[in-house]
């Protein structure tokens, strides 16, 4: 019997790279912004989307997602000179990825073709609602991002 031929991996519909961020929202203290490259395969050119999330919403992401306590462990496997930067770096990749998903879930209703704005009262529920099934994929982001995959799991 010959094997069955394996199909395709899919190709993403989207290609997204994050470009920077997150930064406090220029006209209002309490919202952090990030922003993101976005093309779509039959686009021409990308899209450049800025994301913005609320600190309150960050901070309910990070309860969701027990990104405190799992911080602490991984901090505590570091040296006492490293953890400052490693904890810094690591909030911030927090929301980046925060961030991200908010921009899945705008993908997801619908995305035109011109640089855009995802407020942040848009997809603030779905972004709340999100986060716990997401915890280990956001918690592994950081993780990699940090170069500590060793160091702990999600």
């Amino acid at each position: 019997m010959a094997p069955s031929p394996q199909a395709a991996p899919e190709v993403p519909q989207y290609r997204i790279t994050f470009f920077y961020g997150p930064e406090p929202a220029e006209d209002d203290r309490g919202l952090l912004c990030c922003t993101f490259n976005v093309k779509k395969r039959s686009w021409k050119g990308g899209v450049q989307i800025v994301v913005e999330v609320e600190e309150r919403q960050v901070a309910r992401a990070r309860d969701a997602a027990g990104f405190e306590a799992w911080l602490a462990r991984i901090l505590s496997t570091l040296l006492d000179g490293e953890r400052a930067d490693f904890e810094s770096r690591a909030r911030d990749l927090f929301v980046q990825h925060l961030c991200a998903l908010k921009l899945d879930l705008a993908i997801g209703a619908g995305l035109r073709q011109e640089n855009s704005r995802v407020t942040v009262e848009s997809f603030r529920e779905e972004l709340d609602a999100a986060v716990p099934g997401q915890k280990d994929r956001l918690l592994s982001h950081v993780l990699t991002e940090l170069d500590l995959a060793g160091y702990g799991g999600a």
